[in-house]
């Protein structure tokens, strides 16, 4: 009857286990498409799709609380130790992760309504569109990461953040000579600049997000200093909410 009663509880953690790390993959799910959906939306000059990716941002506010409340109550039942503890904190952390990259995502779109029509050549939207991609690609590998608690697939990711700050630096440059060229572009460069910060910011998470995977996976923290390829004195000024 005892080893029945253990078995039972044992069964129920691991329930509650799985039923965290299926939250986790809801809203990394939910995290990738409102980005790519705002890039897009960026791309297209699509409002519409601008406006679904800031109305559907609650989901992900509603989706981190729900983690939050599942944590803490397996924390109060369960008592976990060693890598289960580990586990729930991870959870904790890639979910705060998750809801600011939502937020992220929900600013470029506003940033797509604030220019309404008018549309900026392609060629000021094709180094955004190219960063996006990568730091999509990012957000993919660690979500597989955290799911198969692949600590060299988050590593993977984390070696790879100073290639997109390298790539936030480029653009930064570039608007920059844009807005100098002709003064018919600053209103446009400015919108993309933000863009382009909040993207830099999104791979910034998704490297926070490696680390959390590599912790829960080994049990240390990553010794090395994160490598950075923004040698820029001055794109760290520029914010990333939408004004």
């Amino acid at each position: 009857m005892r080893k029945n009663t253990v078995d039972h509880t044992v069964k129920a953690f691991e329930d509650e286990l799985e039923n965290l790390t299926r939250l986790i993959a809801e809203m990394g799910g939910l995290a990738e498409k409102a980005v790519a959906d705002s890039v897009l939306a960026l791309g297209r000059r699509d409002l519409d799709l601008a406006g679904i990716v800031v109305r559907d941002d609650v989901r992900l506010d509603r989706l981190q609380r729900e983690v939050e409340e599942a944590a803490i109550l397996l924390i109060a039942r369960r008592q976990p130790v060693a890598s289960d503890l580990r586990d729930v904190v991870g959870a904790l952390r890639i979910c705060s992760d998750l809801e600011r990259i939502g937020d992220l995502a929900k600013n470029i779109a506003k940033r797509v309504i604030a220019m309404g029509s008018g549309v900026p050549p392609q060629k000021l939207v094709h180094g955004v569109s190219h960063i996006s991609q990568i730091a999509l690609e990012q957000l993919k590998h660690v979500l597989d990461a955290y799911t198969q608690k692949d600590q060299g697939k988050a590593l993977g990711v984390w070696k790879r953040d100073e290639q997109i700050d390298a790539m936030y630096t480029s653009i930064f440059r570039e608007l920059l000579t844009y807005m100098m060229e002709d003064a018919r572009n600053i209103t446009a460069c400015t919108h993309l600049l933000f863009t382009a910060k909040n993207i830099e910011r999104i791979g910034d998470h998704a490297t926070n997000i490696a680390e959390t995977v590599y912790y829960v996976s080994t049990g240390e923290n990553l010794s090395e200093d994160r490598p950075k390829g923004d040698d820029s004195l001055y794109t760290s000024s520029i914010p990333t909410a939408a004004q």
